[in-house]
């Protein structure tokens, strides 16, 4: 009974543990990708990803006290080179601003002279999260030239990036100072990266991995 009731104490606290890893990874503070993909519209590639956007509690409070926060997202698309580095196609920089007014109880987020007020952080940061870059024109990745062009560029390789950060510039000059020392404000995602397959080169059945 002894060694059953040690192996079961055992079993517990393992599975204690490992909820407790899980909770953690689930509510980690930062900025972590979701999902970031390319969509063929109209217009041409359209860049979406998406964040999950968790403010350490420093930053939280400095929210509530009148402190705005700057998102700055980036999406580019790069064209591979054999001969040379890849090159950047397209490079696009939104701004988002996520603030709080004291007086109505909102928060509001705005980009440029658009701008949407929530109830509560959560939804606020949700819609934050949610970025999609300028079409890109297809022509620009599969261009012309006849069929031996095309051949020629089946072997380029198209690579889309997406990040997302808080950009500490745009505080309050002490906020500056004390975001050098504290970890807490640096809010960075990864440099999330896939894949791009032109339609053109999918169609006349010219592969590309």
């Amino acid at each position: 009974m002894r060694c059953c009731k040690k192996t079961l104490n055992n079993t517990i606290k393992l599975t204690l543990l490992s909820m407790s890893i899980c909770t953690s990874v689930a509510n980690a503070e930062g900025i972590t990708v979701i999902k970031a993909e390319s969509h063929l519209v109209e217009d041409g590639y359209e860049i979406v990803a998406d964040f999950k956007i968790t403010l350490p509690p420093t930053v939280a409070e400095a929210l509530i006290r009148g402190v705005s926060l700057n998102f700055v997202s980036e999406q580019k698309v790069t064209r591979s080179r054999w001969y040379w580095f890849d090159s950047a196609i397209i490079q696009n920089e939104q701004q988002t601003k996520l603030s709080y007014n004291a007086l109505t109880q909102q928060y509001r987020i705005s980009r440029g002279i658009l701008f949407q007020s929530f109830t509560n952080l959560e939804s606020a940061l949700q819609v934050l999260g949610h970025q999609t870059s300028q079409p890109l024109p297809v022509s620009t990745l599969t261009g012309g030239g006849g069929y031996v062009a095309r051949l020629l560029k089946s072997d380029t390789k198209f690579t889309a990036f997406a990040q997302m950060r808080l950009d500490t510039s745009l505080l309050p000059k002490p906020l500056q100072v004390s975001a050098l020392t504290n970890s807490e404000w640096n809010l960075e995602s990864e440099n999330y990266s896939w894949a791009i397959i032109p339609v053109a080169l999918e169609s006349e059945g010219i592969s590309k991995q």
